[in-house]
C-alpha cells in the first residue's frame, strides 16, 4: 500500500481488526520511510460493477463516491455512523446481487433514496432534491407528500425545510 504522505510503497500493517458491522477489515499502517500513520479498509467485492450514467457514459462503481453523497445529505443530522454504514453495505450487496455487472445511475439513486427515507426524512429530501434536480418549491411539496406526513404537517415541514430547520422525529 502506497504511503499517502511520502509515496513510499513499503508500508507495514501494525494492527488489523474487523469493522463494527464485520463488512470490512480496518488496518492501521505505518510508513518506515517517513513515520506516517494511516488507516485503510479492505472490503469484499463480489463483482466489478459499472454504472451507466444518464449521459450514456459508463464508469466503475465507486462506493466511496456513494458514501460521500449520502454523507452530504446527512450533514448536521443526528444519525449514527454505524447505521449509515449498514445502509451502504446493504445497498452494495443488493447491487451486487442484482446479477448485472452494469447498473443504471437511476437504479442506484432510487435505492439510496429508499435507504435514506428509512434513516432520516430530511436527508431523504436533500438527496432527492439534487438527484431529481428540483427547480421549484412545488417539487419539494410533492416529495413531502410522498413521505405521508398528513394532517397539515406537510406545510409545516416544508416551511421548516425552507428555513433550514430540522424536522422533529414523529
Amino acid at each position: 500500500m502506497r504511503c499517502p504522505y511520502c509515496g513510499s510503497l513499503d508500508t507495514q500493517v501494525k494492527d488489523s481488526r474487523p469493522t463494527e458491522d464485520n463488512t470490512a477489515i480496518r488496518r492501521r499502517r505505518v510508513c518506515p520511510d517517513c513515520g506516517g500513520r494511516f488507516t485503510t479498509f479492505e472490503r469484499v467485492q463480489l463483482r466489478e460493477l459499472m454504472v451507466a450514467k444518464r449521459s450514456g457514459r459508463r464508469v466503475p462503481f465507486d462506493r466511496d463516491k456513494l458514501a460521500r453523497s449520502v454523507e452530504i445529505a446527512l450533514r448536521k443530522r443526528p444519525v449514527e455512523t454505524e447505521r449509515v454504514e449498514r445502509m451502504l453495505s446493504g445497498l452494495v450487496r443488493q447491487l451486487e446481487s442484482l446479477g448485472d455487472t452494469e447498473i443504471s445511475s437511476e437504479t442506484i439513486g432510487e435505492m439510496v433514496m429508499e435507504g435514506l427515507k428509512q434513516i432520516d426524512d430530511v436527508a431523504y429530501v436533500r438527496f432527492a432534491s439534487v438527484y431529481r434536480n428540483f427547480r421549484e418549491a412545488k417539487d419539494f411539496e410533492s416529495l413531502l407528500g410522498e413521505l405521508h406526513l398528513g394532517d397539515g404537517k406537510q406545510a409545516e415541514a416544508l416551511a421548516k425545510l425552507k428555513r433550514g430547520e430540522p424536522r422533529e422525529p414523529e
